[in-house]
């Protein structure tokens, strides 16, 4: 299932209004989301890599926080 851009757009500016529910909410259809498309990117890679569609996700929330 693919992630709702109305369903986020709802949900950051409930969030930005001051309704820390909607980020408890938000955050794990974004991770879903992130999960799912770093999976499709991974398919593509030659037999036998290391990495996982979690840790390239982790990875991608390191770079972005810092």
């Amino acid at each position: 299932m693919s992630l709702r851009s109305d369903q986020v757009t709802r949900l950051l500016r409930d969030w930005s209004a001051g309704n820390p529910e909607a980020l408890n909410r938000l955050a794990p259809l974004v991770y879903e989301e992130l999960r799912r498309i770093a999976s499709s990117f991974l398919q593509g890679e030659r037999p036998g890599h290391t990495l996982q569609a979690t840790a390239l996700v982790h990875e991608a929330y390191i770079r972005l926080v810092q």
